[in-house]
């Protein structure tokens, strides 16, 4: 009996310790998604609310350097190069550490972001742009700490941050116009040489329409004219069509290409065509 009461003991302790409660964190996690033009912009910080204290000057002290949020330093991510306060700054996360002032913020991207609060080390190589920001008073007081992107256009936005009565906010900008113009280039320009090449190859190994794949990859040819793959290929295809003074034109230029590589298979494989229809 006794052994059994110990037993029974033992179990209740060890689900004592092993429970769980679960209740409301006093600074809940958020995450904000948000695409600006064609970049795609993630921010993720804690929100403690102002719970009656005095914020800035006081829990948050002036001048000194701050996480900018609760708990886990707040971070944010680009997926493309942006350009904040005129530095550009390459596409990855960055933790958002400020220094908040009566009259204006420090705010500064970090290229670590795995701390806890401030890094315990500071590096400030490690400061991939830096921006002083205006106080701005609000007629309200915003209860709980609040991150936004707001102000959108194609080419940027504004990286806000509230609390209490207090405002501040940073405007980036983003490679719309770069990338736009790219992509309308892209497709305004029709395929490209490894795009004909491709549909050229497969018609010649699959015995389809040859006459289809010469003009392929003549326009292969025309768009890239160094490249000496493209040109075995094509005069495999004119070799194929019967077209024997083509077919040496092409491997000849194709042997060169080759020599010039110093890509010694494509050398010999030209060679040995070029002896087979009589060119060598």
């Amino acid at each position: 009996m006794k052994k059994l009461t110990l037993l029974l003991g033992a179990v209740l302790l060890s689900m004592t310790l092993t429970g769980q409660i679960t209740t409301p964190a006093p600074s809940p996690a958020a995450t904000l998604t948000q695409q600006v033009g064609l970049t795609d912009v993630t921010v993720e910080y804690s929100r403690p609310a102002v719970r009656g204290r005095a914020i800035f000057g006081a829990l948050v002290p002036y001048d000194a350097l701050w996480r900018t949020g609760a708990n886990k330093n707040s971070t944010i991510s680009f997926s493309d190069n942006v350009t904040i306060g005129g530095t550009e700054v390459s596409a990855g996360s960055y933790a958002i550490f400020t220094k908040p002032g009566a009259s204006s913020w420090e705010v500064m991207f970090y290229s670590d972001t795995n701390n806890w609060g401030t890094p315990q080390n500071w590096d400030a190589s490690k400061v991939a742009a830096t921006v002083t920001a205006e106080v701005k008073t609000m007629p309200m007081s915003a209860e709980t700490f609040t991150i936004t992107i707001y102000d959108l256009n194609n080419n940027g936005a504004t990286l806000g941050i509230m609390w209490d009565k207090t405002y501040v906010e940073v405007p980036f900008t983003v490679p719309t116009k770069k990338k736009a113009v790219e992509s309308i280039e892209t497709v305004m320009g029709g395929p490209s040489a490894n795009d004909y090449y491709a549909a050229a190859s497969y018609y010649y190994e699959e015995g389809e329409d040859l006459e289809q794949a010469k003009e392929w990859i003549d326009k292969a040819v025309a768009k890239n004219g160094q490249a000496y793959w493209i040109m075995r290929r094509q005069s495999l295809i004119y070799a194929k069509l019967g077209d024997k003074e083509g077919a040496i034109d092409a491997a000849k230029k194709s042997l060169a290409a080759a020599e010039a590589a110093k890509n010694m298979d494509y050398v010999k494989m030209n060679q040995d065509s070029l002896k087979e229809w009589g060119a060598m």
